[in-house]
């Protein structure tokens, strides 16, 4: 099929395909994790300064609401030239795996701040009003009782981000970043071997049927 030789694949797998299916993962795991620990806190700050929040402050939502939006705005692969001096100066290096991390963190962690904020505001009124009633903090509230309620929500959100971040991490292949899209372009495209560069894209679209998967269960778990 399209002229690729099928034999030759365990070979290309353990030299070259396995090393950048680890980094792909390394990179994508590790920047969706990183943004949502980012993200959670500008969440919490819209959920409390949005007008029917718990502490609505109009000025201040709109300031983090404009901030926010235009990060968002970003394409990826500007980002990631954007932030090579920050990026530089964290890792100590612009090129890598490592480095990659930085730009696909920042730019997953307002995407992660919408949905989280989204997660929230889907929780029943009702059950804040009660915990009001019964004198919880807002701390209380949000960890305590929108976070639980919103986890499957939250779940999915995670899902869908870490989707995202696998296809932005073999963008960032195009830059030095390494991983499946580093390989894509080195191996298949520059070195004219539509072998490889088919076996890049059914990984990556294996990878994001199993993430989906697990993030399915994961959510379907949670709801119960």
């Amino acid at each position: 099929m399209f002229g690729i030789d099928f034999s030759k694949f365990p070979d290309i797998f353990d030299r070259i395909l396995l090393p950048a299916i680890n980094e792909t993962l390394y990179m994508s795991l590790v920047s969706t994790f990183l943004a949502f620990v980012i993200g959670l806190f500008p969440a919490v700050l819209l959920i409390l300064f949005d007008k029917d929040g718990l502490r609505p402050n109009p000025k201040a939502y709109f300031i983090l609401d404009v901030f926010i939006n235009t990060l968002r705005s970003f394409p990826f692969i500007i980002l990631i030239i954007v932030l090579i001096p920050v990026t530089r100066m964290i890792v100590g290096t612009s090129i890598g795996t490592t480095a990659t991390i930085v730009p696909l963190t920042i730019g997953a962690a307002p995407f992660v701040a919408r949905l989280i904020e989204s997660a929230f505001k889907e929780v029943d009124r009702g059950i804040i009003e009660a915990a009001k009633s019964f004198g919880a903090s807002n701390f209380q509230i949000i960890f305590r009782i929108m976070f639980v309620e919103a986890l499957p929500t939250i779940i999915s959100a995670f899902t869908l981000t870490l989707i995202v971040n696998i296809g932005f991490s073999a963008m960032a292949g195009a830059v030095g970043g390494g991983g499946l899209g580093a390989v894509a372009i080195n191996y298949g495209y520059q070195r004219f071997r539509p072998d490889i560069m088919f076996y890049t894209v059914i990984i990556l679209i294996i990878m994001v049927q199993i993430a989906q998967i697990l993030g399915n269960l994961a959510y379907k778990y949670t709801k119960k």
